[in-house]
């Protein structure tokens, strides 16, 4: 009974967090399902890159009006990119995310009013986060198949646009940064829906010699989880979302639908 009662006052805090609307909106729309991503590069001249898992992160912060969850995963990154450094436009990229590498941390207050408290992990959070993704196996419910599907986040990468350079060999120095907007299809839990964020690129050269490519997001990935289906699955999280009325009527301001994704990582030459 302690453990149920557990698990439901963290199912409405989490909840909170992750949008649930003291009004009745308009049922999220599902982003259509797709198979697994590939990219392949847009110009005969492109040069293939890999990302470095090992410089890699990817994190989100969602707001609530009494809690804070923001997500956090650092080298979980893996994936090419196909740069013609003369033409950017022309740039295309498959990155994933491992999501098992991901973990949940959480702030709280008492109030609106209160300052937020010590940021802290939460095992059954995290285990319940799991089961929203659907990233682990579970008999009668989920295979090993569709577990290890939906391991991995993929953002394919298909054209950058509003470039500052888009021949970054016209430009000079080891280091030559170039910002643009990133659009290409992310595809989560088996869904996928176009997205865009603004980026900078940071050019590494040694002479006239591309060595390096670093990658962070300016603006962030905005991802909707209900459109991809990313929501409570047990009794306990059904039982929140139709409680959260009377939970978010005293509560000011808007609570996040979105989770704010940010990304960043270097790739290197093959």
């Amino acid at each position: 009974m302690q453990q149920n009662r557990t698990m439901l006052v963290w199912a409405v805090s989490l909840c909170l967090a992750l949008g649930c609307s003291k009004e009745k909106a308009p049922k999220q729309e599902l982003a259509p399902t797709a198979p697994a991503l590939s990219a392949a590069p847009a110009a005969a001249t492109a040069q293939a890159l890999v990302v470095d898992a090992s410089t890699s992160h990817f994190t989100f912060l969602m707001d609530s009006p009494l809690e804070k969850i923001d997500g956090d995963a650092p080298k979980s990154l893996s994936g090419e990119l196909f740069v013609d450094p003369t033409d950017l436009a022309k740039s295309t990229a498959l990155v994933k995310a491992d999501l098992k590498l991901l973990t949940l941390y959480q702030q709280k207050r008492g109030d609106d009013k209160a300052a937020y408290g010590e940021r802290t992990k939460s095992d059954l959070q995290n285990e319940h986060a799991r089961g929203w993704l659907q990233i682990d196996a579970k008999e009668g419910e989920v295979t090993a198949e569709q577990a290890e599907a939906n391991r991995f986040a993929e953002l394919k990468i298909e054209k950058l646009t509003d470039l500052s350079a888009p021949d970054v060999t016209k430009l000079s120095g080891a280091e030559r940064k170039v910002t643009a907007t990133a659009t290409g299809d992310f595809r989560l839990h088996g869904r996928k829906a176009t997205k865009s964020a603004k980026v900078e690129l940071t050019f590494k050269y040694d002479g006239d010699k591309l060595t390096a490519v670093d990658v962070k997001t300016l603006e962030p990935f905005q991802i909707a989880l209900e459109e991809f289906e990313v929501h409570p699955r047990d009794a306990a999280g059904k039982i929140v979302k139709r409680l959260s009325d009377a939970l978010s009527s005293n509560l000011k301001g808007k609570v996040a639908k979105d989770a704010p994704v940010n990304v960043s990582f270097t790739a290197k030459p093959k």
